[in-house]
């Protein structure tokens, strides 16, 4: 992969994260974090990876409502970021944190009963 899309990445990581805190009005898109950003190297097509410390929705409903914002999110990326084509945004949960909990949970368990 090269550099610029590793810099596209790193960059549309930190406006959505932006977009998210200072410009959406829904209280729900504000407790959103932006985890990274995968850019194809056409630049048509970036998936987005989120998690959030809210637990009165699932992952499915929170996907949903990133998706709902996806175009507004995608119109202020354009406006801010440099680029000839803004991609269309598909926004993931990102699981690799909680499964990184789970892991941790299961270790100290192990290390409990060894005890």
């Amino acid at each position: 992969m090269s550099i610029k899309i590793k810099r596209i990445e790193s960059e549309m990581t930190k406006v959505i994260s932006e977009i998210l805190l200072e410009e959406a009005r829904d209280e729900l898109l504000k407790s959103i974090t932006i985890t990274q950003a995968e850019v194809a190297s056409d630049l048509s097509y970036a998936k987005v990876y989120f998690t959030s410390l809210r637990e009165d929705k699932t992952h499915k409903e929170l996907e949903a409502e990133m998706s709902e914002a996806s175009s507004f999110i995608r119109t202020k990326v354009a406006e801010k970021m440099d680029l000839r084509n803004t991609p269309q945004l598909k926004f993931l949960y990102d699981e690799t944190i909680e499964y990184a909990n789970h892991i941790e949970q299961i270790i100290d368990e192990i290390h409990k009963k060894e005890e």
